[in-house]
């Protein structure tokens, strides 16, 4: 009688060498999306500036990518220094979102996803949270003429979650 030996098919080199490169895929693309942040909020309640603070410019979030709402608003505080507000921003989490502002119009749906970066722009930070009130100081030197808006910006994947047009007040 003949004796037959069956190799096992994940024993066989081909199919480990997939497999290991199947589960550092997944690890890497685990960590470039981050997708448990689809789930999880942070959310922020930073006091608004004194009383005192003068209001330079207003909008209103728009959703683009991620259904997003809130307010935003220019203070000039009794210093002189300057701090752009978010009140009441409901969006999503995501890896590596910004605040930014920028010379590009806002633009609803998806013509306005991607535009933010693709002119001026200056990045005030991390978002903080994804819900909230949260200050942001702008820098000393911004010509605040020079930049029209203001979007919630995904710096990992070059979209706009939500934004808002700065109205001069």
């Amino acid at each position: 009688m003949v004796q037959v030996r069956v190799r096992r098919w994940w024993r066989r080199p081909f199919f480990a060498g997939a497999l290991g490169v199947a589960v550092l895929a997944a690890g890497a693309a685990a960590y470039w999306f981050q997708p448990w942040k689809l789930w999880q909020n942070e959310t922020v309640h930073e006091a608004a500036p004194t009383a005192s603070a003068r209001t330079l410019a207003t909008g209103t979030l728009i959703s683009h990518e991620h259904t997003t709402s809130g307010t935003v608003r220019v203070l000039r505080l009794p210093d002189g220094s300057r701090t752009l507000r978010l009140e009441g921003l409901d969006t999503s989490n995501g890896p590596d979102v910004k605040v930014l502002l920028s010379d590009a119009p806002v633009k609803p749906g998806r013509a306005g996803w991607h535009v933010f970066d693709d002119g001026a722009h200056v990045s005030l930070g991390s978002l903080k949270g994804n819900k909230g009130d949260q200050n942001y100081a702008l820098p000393r030197d911004l010509d605040l003429d020079r930049y029209t808006s203001v979007s919630i910006w995904c710096d990992r994947f070059d979209v706009s979650f939500g934004a808002s047009a700065l109205m001069k007040a």
